[in-house]
């Protein structure tokens, strides 16, 4: 499946650059090609399109929208059209270690490069809080999506099954105990594709098994103390899986089919982050059926603790700074997509790197009441450990945690296999 999605977006990419040409002018103006993760599955996919087009319908310039899911798979693809020079003119990525590949290239415009041409470009953003490379110390992304990870649960769902409520104070064992009772009753206790979108779950089982103090610290091999932690980490996912609590399908579905059961009432609890909100409120039947509260915790770890901060935003590429009528219509592309207005509509409860802050969303719907809740209750905040690994190393690590699961593998092989490739 991942092989047909990777030859499905190079032959759109490809296809956009032999069909109408980088820069090639239009009736209406100048064209860009635009790489994003709101695809059709993604919650703020309308917000995206929505800001796009009134740019184009401002600016007479028109947008390429080549928008896929952001997976392992598109992230690969992304940094294989840079090293093929299939790059697009802008592109909305990650910010951690994700973009070294990109910056090694050569292939991405600073802000202060461009400042120098457009002074006011990012005025609107804290400087503190704009994402620095860790290779050269200078700023490639102006940020949009802040973001936190909680755990969606179907209210539904649980109260016809006995289950209270989860709150502030949702301890593993307690998590475990309510699984079995969910699964008893004949309903799915976790929406989840191990086969795509493992990394949440292995995000805070390890988290479980650590705490904010070193939950960033990566491991130099399997046996030391941070190798350790990810291995127990894993095999409490293990342990999910054995005990049924995954879908029967888990190792081999999407991740928007397994999302589909909570949104179906099969479900109980979904672990994604905030931009899923807006997927909840597109898709729910009734969205005072949905609520999201803290991860289940143990050991030093409070269930207060969460993951989340800054980790995506836009990029313009050389290639079109180096293009005169290209890098007008970037520039004013990103300023047009990262206003005030336009950040709040993709994330007014995530975090934000915007001067004023977020504007707070009219008519609170139950669902977006609990995640302020959530946020405001929050005892401690770090970022994903998966964002310091490189793409390549990630992608080995979470393509084994099927493998884990099903006891084919021990997490041992794929924490080395990994880090190995961190070492090269």
């Amino acid at each position: 499946m991942k092989r047909v999605y990777i030859l499905i977006a190079a032959a759109v990419f490809l296809g956009s650059l032999t069909g109408c040409g980088s820069g090639s002018k239009e009736e209406k103006g100048v064209e860009i090609k635009v790489v994003t993760p709101f695809s059709s599955d993604d919650g703020n996919r309308e917000n995206f399109v929505n800001a796009y087009r009134a740019y184009e319908e401002a600016t007479g310039n028109s947008v390429v929208d080549l928008s896929f899911t952001s997976n392992e798979a598109w992230k690969l693809q992304v940094t294989e059209d840079f090293e093929t020079g299939n790059e697009p003119d802008v592109l909305f990525y990650f910010t951690g270690a994700d973009a070294d590949k990109l910056v090694e290239s050569g292939k991405l415009v600073s802000i202060s490069d461009i400042r120098r041409e457009y002074p006011d470009y990012a005025e609107n953003m804290k400087e503190s809080m704009m994402p620095v490379s860790t290779l050269d110390g200078r700023q490639y992304a102006v940020p949009v999506n802040g973001y936190w990870e909680g755990l969606f649960v179907n209210r539904r769902v649980l109260e016809s099954c006995g289950v209270e409520l989860p709150g502030a104070d949702y301890s593993w064992d307690k998590f475990l105990a309510d699984c079995e009772i969910i699964k008893a009753n004949g309903h799915t206790p976790i929406a989840c594709s191990l086969a795509e979108v493992p990394h949440y779950w292995f995000e805070f089982c390890t988290f479980n098994n650590g705490s904010l103090a070193n939950h960033l610290i990566l491991p130099d091999n399997s046996g030391d103390d941070a190798g350790r932690k990810w291995a127990a980490g894993l095999m409490d996912i293990k342990e999910l899986y054995v005990k049924g609590y995954f879908p029967e399908n888990t190792t081999t579905a999407s991740n928007q089919e397994t999302a589909q059961l909570i949104i179906d009432n099969e479900a109980a609890f979904l672990l994604d982050g905030s931009w899923q909100v807006g997927w909840f409120q597109g898709n729910a039947r009734d969205i005072s059926d949905f609520m999201v509260t803290f991860v289940p915790s143990k050991g030093e770890r409070r269930p207060t603790d969460i993951i989340g901060g800054l980790s995506m935003g836009y990029y313009i590429t050389k290639q079109a700074w180096d293009n005169p009528q290209l890098r007008e219509a970037c520039v004013e592309f990103v300023k047009a997509m990262t206003t005030d207005e336009v950040v709040s509509s993709f994330g007014a409860l995530s975090v934000t790197a915007l001067r004023n802050g977020t504007n707070p969303p009219e008519n609170m719907d139950p669902l977006v009441v609990s995640a302020l809740e959530m946020t405001k209750n929050c005892t401690g905040i770090v970022s994903a450990a998966q964002d310091m690994l490189t793409p390549d190393a990630r992608a080995v690590l979470f393509d084994g945690v099927v493998d884990i699961a099903d006891g084919a593998a021990s997490p041992q092989e794929f924490i080395d296999a990994c880090l190995a490739i961190m070492r090269v």
